[in-house]
């Protein structure tokens, strides 16, 4: 019997999940990291505590599972997209990244929209400058930390430093690099053109590979600290939606998905490139090869429901750790008890500025209506609310450009809820579909590993075979009708405040 591996390098933690060939997991271990704030819409993390979290998780499931280390084929990694990790000509970490939700590079993407120009970035890249993404950063850390710069021999995205810990190799593959900035989207490769504008060395790039290739081998060094078999093969794997997409069996056109976790992603597989004009939702090639995906990225839906747990939420997390389970079950059910419109209360889940549909990073969390009636419990249902409602304006920009599909897979820690589902289909009006795992990128880069190692023939094939469904939870007319005005008004609002972030942000 083979086994496979899948890694996921989230921005909370490590995931490590070992399967059999079915697609069943057999141990699964998570490892926590902190994140760093040094000022107000800046985020990091320290490479080197991914590292450890896989060491311990990898070394975890072996044990949990009892399985012989020389039966693992094949390992596909997984992570968070766009993290800047930059390293020097020893291979040492030379600063905390600067990961996906960081806001400070505003002023270096409107350099990079001016020595591209915006048309001709959105033809090449698929997508505007962003600050979330990874050539910003470059140019940030080369204009502010010049002696940092200077010292940088290789620029590499969070799950393939892990990738360069295990086998020593410095690669990345095309759905995570579709995010920085840097590629031709509908040639899957690095562009020149976009280098040359920018003065990025193309040899600080890791070279390309498909998600499903062979990259490298686990060292002998690597092997030791973490119980695997020194020349295990390691895959190119894939950033954490593409894996998610994978992993949910979104591998053909007319399959989507949707995910809420620290982040919100919708997720469509298209077989030809799609780009919206504007860049409300990214254009990045899939890691099935010959795919590409249109997408979108709200940066604080799960995120904005920790934050409300971490301050509001302490009774719910007490009473839950005594009872063992999960204080998201509690809170949850708080919010069910209140009905739709949370009592003509809105929340704008802007906590780190936002990106789909917005692009605005100057964009900031709000309650709306709030009054003297309103209770703890009405203002928990207006940020699920605010969650769905920001999923639902970034689903009408996909369906603008003729994304279709008859149903919605859904995965991520917000998937678990039945609530939140039944809240999407209401507000999608389509089915909700619970992926029949909740290991989504963890297991995609598993089966992306079973493919380059010639445990499957092809990924929709793996998917066809690991892969089935929950019973879907249906749309009701009249509820999506209740919903419908609340979701306008929330539109309405942002539009009305869009000019006083900036003027917030300013002082």
């Amino acid at each position: 019997m083979r086994h496979l591996i899948g890694v996921d390098i989230g921005t909370s933690g490590a995931k490590t999940v070992l399967f059999d060939e079915a697609g069943n997991p057999l141990a699964s271990k998570t490892a926590e990291y902190p994140l760093y704030q040094p000022q107000n819409g800046w985020a990091e993390q320290n490479p080197e505590h991914w590292w450890d979290a896989v060491v311990s998780t990898l070394s975890e499931v072996l044990k949990q599972s009892g399985v012989p280390k020389e039966s693992v084929a094949g390992i596909g990694l997984s992570g968070q997209m766009h993290g800047l990790v930059m390293l020097d000509n020893r291979g040492d970490v030379l600063r905390n990244s600067i990961i996906w939700c960081d806001g400070r590079t505003t002023k270096q993407c409107d350099k990079i929209t001016e020595k591209v120009g915006a048309k001709r970035l959105m033809e090449i890249t698929g997508n505007p400058a962003l600050p979330g993404f990874t050539a910003s950063k470059i140019l940030w850390v080369r204009e502010n930390e010049p002696e940092i710069y200077a010292k940088c021999a290789h620029i590499l995205l969070p799950k393939d430093y892990i990738r360069y810990k295990l086998t020593r190799v410095f690669a990345t593959e095309v759905s995570d690099a579709s995010g920085m900035n840097l590629m031709d989207i509908p040639g899957r490769h690095w562009s020149d053109e976009i280098l040359e504008c920018l003065e990025i060395n193309r040899s600080l790039l890791a070279d390309l590979y498909e998600s499903y290739e062979v990259t490298g081998e686990v060292t002998p060094e690597a092997a030791a600290l973490t119980g695997l078999a020194a020349g295990t093969p390691v895959v190119g794997g894939a950033g954490d939606n593409a894996a998610a997409a994978v992993g949910t069996g979104v591998v053909e056109t007319g399959r989507a998905f949707t995910t809420i976790g620290t982040s919100g992603v919708i997720f469509a597989h298209t077989d030809k490139v799609l780009i919206e004009p504007a860049g409300k939702v990214h254009t990045f090639c899939a890691a099935v090869p010959g795919g590409w995906t249109v997408m979108s990225c709200t940066l604080a839906a799960g995120g904005s429901l920790q934050w409300f747990r971490n301050n509001f939420c302490a009774p719910e997390v007490a009473v839950a750790q005594d009872m063992e389970i999960d204080p998201y079950e509690l809170i949850v059910a708080q919010a069910a008890k209140v009905p739709i419109g949370a009592g003509r209360l809105l929340f704008l889940p802007f906590l780190m500025g936002e990106r789909s549909p917005l692009l605005n990073s100057d964009a900031r969390g709000v309650f709306f209506g709030l009054s003297g009636v309103h209770t703890r419990r009405d203002m928990l249902r207006a940020v699920l609310e605010g969650i769905v409602y920001s999923q639902r304006d970034c689903l009408d920009v996909l369906r603008g450009m003729g994304v279709t599909f008859d149903r919605m897979m859904a995965t991520g820690g917000g998937a678990r809820s039945s609530l939140l589902r039944q809240m999407l289909a209401d507000n999608y009006n389509c089915p909700v579909v619970a992926a029949d795992s909740q290991e989504g990128p963890a297991k995609g880069v598993a089966i992306l590993a079973g493919v380059g190692t010639g445990v499957y023939k092809s990924v929709p094939e793996a998917c066809n075979s690991v892969l089935s469904d929950h019973t879907a939870q249906l749309p009701d007319p009249d509820r999506h009708a209740a919903y419908t005005p609340y979701y306008e008004l929330y539109k309405s609002v942002y539009t009305q405040l869009k000019g006083q972030f900036t003027t917030l942000a300013k002082l």
